[in-house]
């Protein structure tokens, strides 16, 4: 007959312990540095078309909304801001390509209702540089063997940025030198997560 602290003596108790311990400590410290040392969140949004460098576009922006109103896809929205990095970005132009992704007006209009220069005034599609979209071959359906084709369909680019590629053309491929970053693939990509997101610049 074992009594209760025989029991807690068992080594698989005290692992049990010592790791419940071990992450008591380190959460404190974890929010210590995060605070400490100010570390940023991957920035999943993306700018509108011809944003200068982040930090240069952060002290630029006029955060007048100007690139909102004119966008045609109603695509581009302003940020709300929060806590940490957030703050800074409150008021700046941002796409979110789950919800809604540039569309690559032919005016590239945003660009040119910029009164501050945090967008520079680009003419033709090829000078859009928001991303690179990447695909995730093993949440892609077509590895799967679905017959889908929805990012290739949309892309306002066409297949100089995305192809079905290989000697059946089963092979989903981005082209660096022709994909812009719009985030039109993963808008309309079917799957939950996406199998092909937008890497911002």
């Amino acid at each position: 007959m074992t009594d209760e602290g025989s029991q807690s003596d068992r080594p698989g108790d005290r692992r049990a312990f010592f790791r419940q311990g071990l992450g008591q400590l380190l959460r404190p410290l974890a929010g210590y540095v995060e605070q400490r040392f100010n570390l940023p969140a991957p920035r999943l949004l993306l700018r509108p078309p011809g944003a200068l460098p982040e930090e240069s576009f952060l002290e630029t922006c006029y955060r007048c909304g100007n690139c909102a109103e004119v966008c045609p896809a109603d695509a581009i929205k302003l940020h709300p801001g929060g806590r940490g990095d957030d703050a800074a970005q409150a008021g700046t132009p941002v796409i979110d390509a789950n919800e809604a992704a540039c569309v690559v007006c032919d005016d590239i209009a945003c660009t040119k209702a910029c009164p501050s220069g945090a967008l520079f005034e680009l003419t033709m599609p090829a000078e859009i540089h928001m991303g690179l979209a990447v695909v995730d071959h093993r949440l892609c359906v077509r590895s799967h063997g679905q017959d889908c084709r929805e990012c290739v369909d949309k892309c306002p680019i066409g297949e100089t940025a995305i192809a079905l590629t290989g000697r059946k053309k089963q092979t989903l491929e981005v082209f660096s030198d022709g994909c812009v970053g719009c985030g039109v693939c993963q808008l309309y990509c079917p799957t939950q997560p996406k199998a092909i997101v937008v890497d911002p610049i």
